[in-house]
């Protein structure tokens, strides 16, 4: 294809402009007894175009999650990310260092940073391990920009799904990107059986689900629960998350119209105005939004509730970690069959329902028998419980991501050049 070549090399003659003028070294390793944990001294340097405040994602949040538990095993995170309004701009996030850069331009929702790009190289010197979180094709531009050599991961949270007239010009980049880091990691087997993206890198290919962990979730008052339950009762059906194209929520208004289910969302988000005025000439008035809202907030409403129902319908949902929310407070679940990670938390028939996607009707014969069952609500919430006990606890995570980084470092012992 002739458009790969061109599209690739564009990058070098930008690269040759603002690559400083460094010396290539080697990264000393740290000397003195064995720590507990192996990875114990290794610097991990995390890349994504948005994170914690400036934008609150499940994206977001997994970082967020890695980097808590890697850090407690002695790993020292740093993460970059861009803003609109960059102040502060170095902050900490338990314990790791976060610096902000300034936002340039978006184009097809890739976000990208001049002063990023020109101020990328000590932040790579400072690291053992980048760390890329896929997707951001503007990442892709800084691996080739700085010619990065240590060892890097990338964790593919999801395909493009939307961007398909700009992906044939970036795929070239993209899969020669991919092809050159030393370990991609996807969140769900489902998730990578059915990439057509990922079946290209399945030698180089792990899967660490993503994690969460109990003691960051705030414990409720008392009276916070109870003035909750005096609005809006117990037993109702629950969604939490941005408002986005791919949730679904027009799916689930569909569903429970003509019905007398009671269904709450929690959440803000680009298609929320248009969402309130359907609900409301459809006359909806069992279903409660609620907008963004406070962590306590949002556990007590988890804790009051019957069941969480998440209709992402579009592969966009890659994962869907307010379905491990839900499972971790015991709660059965509904979600749609889309080949993700929502079907490796909410196993059909085990921890909930899984329906087909796009259809209001199947959804609402979900839902209306998990509301006229409570027995059968308790056992689907307590398998949920189990399987998140089993997969989904952020300690985990946080162990197979160290021993990754262990293993792609040559054992802790042997660091890569990175600049030729």
């Amino acid at each position: 294809m002739a458009m790969s070549e061109s599209t690739v090399d564009l990058i070098e003659p930008v690269a040759e402009v603002i690559r400083p003028a460094v010396s290539s070294h080697v990264t000393t390793p740290s000397t003195g007894s064995a720590p507990p944990s192996p990875a114990r001294g290794l610097k991990v340097l995390h890349v994504y175009k948005t994170f914690l405040p400036d934008s609150i994602g499940g994206l977001e949040q997994s970082i967020s999650h890695l980097v808590q538990t890697t850090q407690a095993l002695g790993v020292s995170n740093r993460i970059l990310s861009l803003s609109r309004d960059p102040v502060p701009r170095i902050g900490h996030w338990h314990g790791a260092e976060h610096h902000r850069f300034r936002r340039t331009i978006d184009l097809a929702s890739n976000a990208m940073s001049v002063e990023l790009m020109m101020r990328f190289g000590p932040h790579v010197d400072w690291a053992d391990i980048i760390q890329f979180h896929f997707p951001w094709p503007f990442g892709d531009m800084l691996h080739y920009a700085w010619r990065v050599k240590k060892p890097t991961v990338v964790t593919y949270h999801s395909d493009i799904v939307r961007q398909r007239n700009w992906m044939r010009l970036y795929q070239p980049l993209m899969n020669r990107f991919l092809g050159s880091v030393s370990r991609i990691v996807a969140t769900s087997p489902n998730y990578l059986k059915t990439s057509d993206v990922l079946r290209n890198f399945l030698d180089k290919t792990t899967v660490i689900p993503l994690g969460l962990d109990e003691r960051d979730y705030p414990v409720i008052r008392p009276s916070v629960k109870d003035r909750w339950r005096a609005a809006l009762g117990e037993g109702f059906f629950l969604f939490i998350g941005v408002i986005r194209y791919y949730k679904g929520l027009h799916i689930l208004l569909d569903a429970v119209e003509g019905t007398n289910l009671p269904v709450v969302i929690i959440g803000a988000g680009p298609i929320e105005q248009e969402l309130r005025v359907k609900a409301t000439r459809m006359g909806l008035d069992r279903v409660r939004f609620l907008g963004a809202l406070p962590e306590e907030d949002k556990v007590a409403l988890l804790q009051l509730s019957g069941a969480v129902v998440f209709p992402s319908h579009l592969r966009s949902e890659a994962f869907g970690l307010t379905l491990v929310e839900g499972a971790m407070h015991s709660r059965p679940l509904i979600s749609s069959e889309i080949g993700t990670g929502t079907s490796f938390v909410n196993v059909d028939g085990e921890t909930g329902f899984v329906v087909s996607p796009g259809d209001p009707a199947a959804l609402r014969k979900a839902m209306l028998r998990l509301h006229g069952d409570p027995a059968l609500r308790h056992r689907l919430g307590e398998n949920a419980r189990k399987r998140f006990l089993d997969f989904f606890r952020a300690i985990d995570m946080g162990h197979k991501y160290a021993d990754l980084y262990c293993e792609i470092s040559g054992g802790h012992s042997q660091l890569l050049h990175w600049r030729e």
